[in-house]
């Protein structure tokens, strides 16, 4: 894989599932992703704030990248295990931002943390994902 600076990061995930939700990643390094992401109507509950799930797809994109940012060539990642927690919400029509650092970063599985906060900087979701590293298919 070509060296992955933030523009390219950027196009990378542009026409998947991070595109589709307005994913605006800030910084990418091999122990921190950043981004953040307008809370739009159809990412949101009738309640109008910010779906779990859009917070959940969000720091698994953030958790993936920064693993990715750590394999050597050959290697690939997938998500294994994702546990959140939810603590206030974020308003429709908001801004949230993320933040993933990486708690744990091994040769076999690498460990990251991301915490969401909503416009006013109240954390509104703290998600721990453990990411598997792989070897191409064939090696």
């Amino acid at each position: 894989m070509p060296t992955l600076d933030l523009p390219a990061l950027q196009q990378l995930i542009q026409p998947l599932l991070p595109g589709l939700l307005g994913v605006r990643l800030t910084e990418a390094t091999a122990e921190r992703v950043r981004a953040e992401m307008t809370v739009r109507p159809e990412l949101c509950t009738t309640g109008h704030v910010l779906h779990g799930g859009s917070h959940m797809a969000l720091a698994d994109t953030l958790g993936a990248i920064g693993t990715v940012l750590n394999l050597r060539p050959g290697q690939r990642t997938v998500t294994t295990d994702s546990s959140t927690k939810f603590i206030a919400g974020a308003a429709e029509g908001s801004v949230v931002t993320a933040e993933a650092v990486a708690l744990h970063r091994g040769r076999s599985t690498q460990v990251w943390q991301t915490t969401i906060r909503n416009a006013e900087g109240r954390l509104c979701a703290v998600v721990t994902q453990t990411q598997l590293v792989l070897a191409t298919p064939g090696e």
